[in-house]
């Protein structure tokens, strides 16, 4: 049986996702863990320890463990704000290999603190190391500039990553371009695997129903926006183009947004709410925008079935699960034309892209789907299709287990050796 040490510091695959620091990359974790075990796999989850009540280890299933790292206080802490703990997480994973019962085949590091944990703890038991960053340095710093509050030893830490790194895992063709451009990664150590969605989750479900469990009004025009509550998502332009539909083009338009640290709405809690808020006030719309606060998982299907129309206007985003589980879900999808949602989202087939940052172009497409109830049911359609035929983490799961099984086969010992030899530079 393969072992798969899977690390990832800040984001748990037990976190509630939608709060500032916990989402996709918490659903992808925990999917892929899952995934692998199904095939065969003993997975364990390396995770930052952020609560005193935390057990140091758990079990989470057949073939699947947590591993939460004592590394800096057991509390909560912006990610931004855990680079100093990183030599204790490596310090640690050195340690529990080490007087592990069982011995890993590879490591699999999320984020590019996971990978700098990971990789002198690759180096010395000789592992093959693969990496999916889940987002970029350059990239963020590209499109956050002064908000962006990691510091700049993160682009020569992801440099030496990439260098290292037995294979990288790209999330979508922006991925990988970005890697090769703005980091000079080999493009035959790439390997493109998206996210994915659960069927298990996400499918289709009647909208009156669903509309009526949420009291939702029957006849509005209802856009749903979903996801962590932070700027760079661009939910203040989904206001503005929910205003401008219903000023513009008499729409009667509502917005329910989900999302932030707390199942409440509170603004104490997620600060960008009040941001939020104030836009809709601004524009009017105050009384037809719902914040909602965080939903678990087993709530957001009703969501996205309920409404319309899913809006993601992000002024990045390195993948975006969010789209493809609207897709999953039957409901067209309107989002930014810019990074993974380029490639969920076929434009003018499954939804439209439309560019970051401009209300009147959502607006514009957003009145389409709500004056044409046939384009919005093929729209719909053709989503569920492609989200099915290539977004299940079923898929992505099998396509990570052939990379691994090809980085863990005979070939890998002699070339690593040689590898690690030629680039052995301990990140400090």
């Amino acid at each position: 049986m393969r072992r798969v040490a899977i690390v990832s510091e800040h984001a748990s695959p037990i976190a509630q996702a939608g709060s500032v620091d916990s989402g996709g990359q918490n659903v992808y974790v925990a999917q892929v863990a899952r995934q692998l075990a199904a095939q065969g796999y003993a997975v364990d989850v390396f995770t930052r320890r952020d609560s005193s009540r935390l057990p140091h280890e758990m079990e989470w299933g057949k073939g699947l463990r947590i591993i939460n790292v004592p590394a800096g206080p057991a509390r909560y802490l912006p990610k931004e704000e855990m680079l100093p703990y990183m030599g204790q997480f490596g310090e640690f994973m050195t340690r529990y290999f080490g007087r592990s019962s069982h011995s890993y085949d590879l490591i699999h590091a999320n984020f590019f603190m996971s990978a700098m944990a990971a990789l002198p703890v690759a180096r010395r038991y000789g592992l093959p190391l693969a990496v999916t960053f889940h987002a970029l340095g350059r990239v963020r710093r590209q499109h956050q500039a002064d908000a962006d509050k990691f510091p700049d030893t993160r682009f020569a830490i992801e440099d030496e990553v990439v260098r290292s790194a037995d294979r990288i895992i790209a999330e979508c063709p922006q991925d990988r371009h970005d890697l090769v451009e703005l980091y000079g990664a080999d493009p035959d150590r790439i390997s493109m695997i998206p996210c994915g969605y659960d069927p298990q989750e996400m499918w289709p479900m009647e909208m009156a129903t669903v509309r009526s469990s949420l009291g939702w009004d029957k006849k509005a025009f209802y856009i749903l926006q979903l996801g962590r509550m932070v700027p760079r998502k661009g939910v203040d332009n989904v206001i503005r183009g929910m205003s401008r539909l219903r000023k513009e083009y008499g729409v009667d338009a509502r917005l329910c947004i989900v999302g932030g640290n707390t199942t409440a709405p509170l603004e104490e809690a997620t600060p960008e709410l009040a941001r939020l808020k104030a836009v809709a006030r601004e524009e009017g719309v105050l009384d037809f925008v719902e914040f909602t606060g965080r939903r678990g998982r087993n709530q957001l299907r009703a969501y996205y079935c309920a409404s319309d129309v899913f809006a993601t206007t992000p002024w990045y985003e390195p993948f975006g699960i969010t789209p493809v589980e609207a897709m999953a879900c039957a409901r067209p999808v309107v989002g930014s034309d810019t990074g993974g949602i380029r490639y969920t989202v076929v434009d003018g087939v499954t939804g439209f892209l439309v560019p970051p940052k401009d209300p009147g172009a959502l607006a514009e497409r957003l009145a389409r789907l709500a004056q044409d109830s046939s384009l919005s049911y093929r729209m719909g359609r053709a989503g569920a299709q492609r989200a099915e035929r290539l977004f299940s983490w079923r898929c992505v799961g099998t396509q990570l287990a052939d990379v691994f099984e090809s980085l863990c086969g005979g070939a890998f010992a002699q070339r690593s050796a040689r590898h690690w030899e030629a680039g052995d530079r301990l990140i400090a």
